[in-house]
């Protein structure tokens, strides 16, 4: 296994190590376990369009490009309203 070093504020080093910690984990082992976890943007893209293909077929669903975006508006924004609470 390889290991890295990486740059970070202090700050969040150790909100990352208390995260790790409350899951009874290394830092190392929390970092893995995230990486391993987290999808790339091609990943996340890729599991959309099997979505909306799936939804396509189960009820005829296809919304235009246009809509999408729409729709994309207001998921960022019902996001960035539940991040406020």
């Amino acid at each position: 296994m390889a290991d890295a070093t990486i740059r970070i504020s202090g700050e969040t080093k150790d909100r990352l190590a208390a995260m790790a910690a409350a899951e009874g984990l290394s830092l190392r082992a929390y970092l893995a376990r995230l990486a391993e976890t987290l999808l790339t943007p091609a990943e996340r893209a890729e599991r959309a369009e099997h979505a909306r293909a799936a939804l396509q077929d189960w009820n005829g669903y296809a919304p235009t490009p246009s809509e999408q975006h729409e729709l994309d508006i207001e998921l960022d924004r019902r996001l960035a309203e539940a991040r406020g609470r």
